[in-house]
């Protein structure tokens, strides 16, 4: 396929490209003397560099047309990279001065995952002169690049077959040392820009490594910056955003997971300059919240979120693509297709808004069943993996799912209480919050938390042994505010009180005005049990709620 700035050229030119096309390079050759020498000459001839793209059984893939001082490399996505890491393809190319190897190539060395990146320098009369050829090295650190140069390029020898052969089996065994190539999971980068204090930056990126666990995905690293300004493109400067790239690639990652939440526009930018996919924190929450929603309202509540979130960021990937894969697709068949996609999204995500509906009149009816019943509802809230689920277990004997992750429970449980005397309460455990929750997640499961507007208590639990408990009350707080519950009666009870150390206990208490509880020892629970009891059935003197 003959690629690049064609127009202009004679019908002779682009024959004599056609033939290039067509020749097969041995496969022990990276590329033949006669090759390279009608390369250069045509080079010399149209005064633009050309190259060639060359898989490992000799064939031509693309051929290149430049100008005078660069090639753009075509989409390579449908190459894909092998187990050691490498494309299975080779990129050899002319300079039409003396100049070597240029950063930008080697950038698209590391950003391609190419075998060789070579330059073959242009004479007088279109003849070879020097060679140059760089490789990516087998390391588990920071990638790295051997560069070998040559005054003429009739010195250089290589059996291409062997080197290859040897490098893809070295790089292979260095990347089996520390990653396992057989783990189907998806492996993540966590990259958080912030502009907040360190400890807040850190402290999220904590959380975010949290939620990638829950999701499921192989956390290979993390980068975090705190830049003066953020890049409105890539959030990241463009220079940054390479360097991360190449990390992750270096580490075989296949996903990057920002902390920040994405514009349409930065999620097009930076997908159109890697072929890994790219997703943010809300993206990472909504993926939780699909793989975990059980009940008919939770599915549909999910899905709605997600068609909402993905219809704005849905864009097509064109042929005409950068020297780094990017570029935005024309007009045409590609954008016939987006604009279908997107009429799709948009009739489900209308036929989706009315099923909710429907369930939603169910809910009422539920709501207002119980409220006819005049028993007193509580209703646990509080940061997610705060053992909301373990404690409503706890006290109703009942056996709700409950795992040390994150979004662990999605749907909304019921539960009675009984109390002496023949007294009942309904107890609600319900989804947990997290901090920077944006609006369009809150919104999808506004449906569900509309149960909170009927509590006649909202029991705020907190892990007390999360040393950023205090900014998770805050969180929870600022949510409650959000959905219109701020004025709602609360009781703030610590959870974990095992893991914090007993003389601190009292006086934490004291100053939140909380009641200490461990969700894991129903022992613990006579005090909140207690404060229960006066809300709801005061002696003498006492305002019920």
């Amino acid at each position: 396929m003959i690629e690049g700035k064609i127009s202009g050229l004679k019908a002779s030119q682009v024959k004599a490209l056609e033939r290039i096309y067509r020749r097969k390079i041995p496969a022990d050759a990276l590329i033949t003397d006669e090759l390279a020498r009608y390369l250069t000459e045509l080079s010399h001839e149209l005064k633009r560099q050309l190259g060639l793209v060359i898989d490992r059984s000799g064939t031509i893939q693309h051929v290149i047309v430049g100008d005078d001082r660069e090639i753009m490399i075509p989409d390579l996505t449908r190459y894909s990279l092998g187990r050691s890491g490498l494309r299975g393809l080779r990129c050899v190319h002319t300079h039409l001065k003396k100049e070597p190897l240029s950063r930008d190539d080697l950038t698209d060395l590391e950003l391609l995952r190419l075998d060789v990146m070579a330059v073959i320098g242009v004479g007088e009369g279109g003849l070879p002169t020097h060679f140059s050829y760089a490789h990516l090295l087998p390391t588990k650190q920071k990638s790295q690049i051997e560069h070998i140069d040559f005054d003429d390029f009739y010195r250089f020898s290589l059996d291409f077959s062997a080197f290859i052969h040897s490098l893809d089996q070295e790089m292979e065994r260095v990347a089996a040392e520390t990653i396992d190539l057989a783990d189907g999971r998806e492996r993540a980068l966590l990259i958080s820009v912030g502009q907040g204090s360190r400890q807040r930056v850190e402290d999220s990126m904590t959380e975010l490594d949290e939620l990638a666990r829950t999701a499921n995905l192989v956390v290979i690293d993390q980068v975090i910056q705190r830049p003066r300004k953020l890049n409105p493109r890539f959030l990241v400067g463009e220079g940054k955003l390479r360097e991360i790239i190449i990390r992750a690639l270096q580490q075989r990652a296949t996903l990057l997971v920002f902390d920040q939440d994405l514009t349409p526009n930065q999620v097009r930018s930076i997908s159109e300059t890697t072929e890994m996919k790219v997703i943010d924190r809300s993206q990472l929450i909504l993926d939780i919240f699909a793989k975990r929603a059980q009940s008919r309202d939770g599915k549909v509540q999910v899905e709605l979120a997600q068609l909402k979130y993905i219809l704005p960021r849905l864009s097509g990937k064109g042929t005409a693509m950068s020297r780094l894969m990017g570029g935005i697709g024309g007009r045409g068949p590609g954008e016939t297709k987006l604009e279908t996609d997107r009429r799709r999204i948009r009739d489900k995500i209308r036929r989706l808004e009315k099923q909710l509906d429907s369930l939603g009149r169910g809910r009422v009816q539920r709501r207002q069943k119980r409220i006819r019943a005049g028993l007193p509802i509580v209703s646990i809230v509080g940061y997610t993996n705060a053992g909301k689920s373990t404690l409503l277990n706890a006290l109703t004997q009942s056996d709700v799912l409950t795992e040390d992750l994150l979004f662990a429970t999605l749907d909304t449980s019921t539960r009675r209480l009984r109390f002496p005397l023949d007294r009942e309460i309904i107890i609600t455990d319900t989804v947990g919050f997290i901090r920077d929750l944006p609006a369009s997640l809150i919104g999808a499961f506004k449906a569900t938390l509309e149960e909170l507007e009927d509590a006649d208590l909202l029991l705020h639990l907190v892990d007390l042994s999360n040393p950023r408990y205090e900014e998770q009350i805050k969180a929870v707080d600022k949510i409650l505010n959000d959905l219109d519950l701020g004025t709602q009666q609360r009781l703030l009870v610590f959870n974990k009180i095992d893991q914090v150390p007993e003389e601190d206990l009292p006086h934490i208490c004291r100053r939140y005005d909380a009641v200490p509880v461990s969700a894991l020892k129903r022992g613990s629970f006579g005090s909140l049990l207690d404060e229960m009891q006066r809300r709801f059935w005061p002696e003498e003197g006492v305002v019920p709620l």
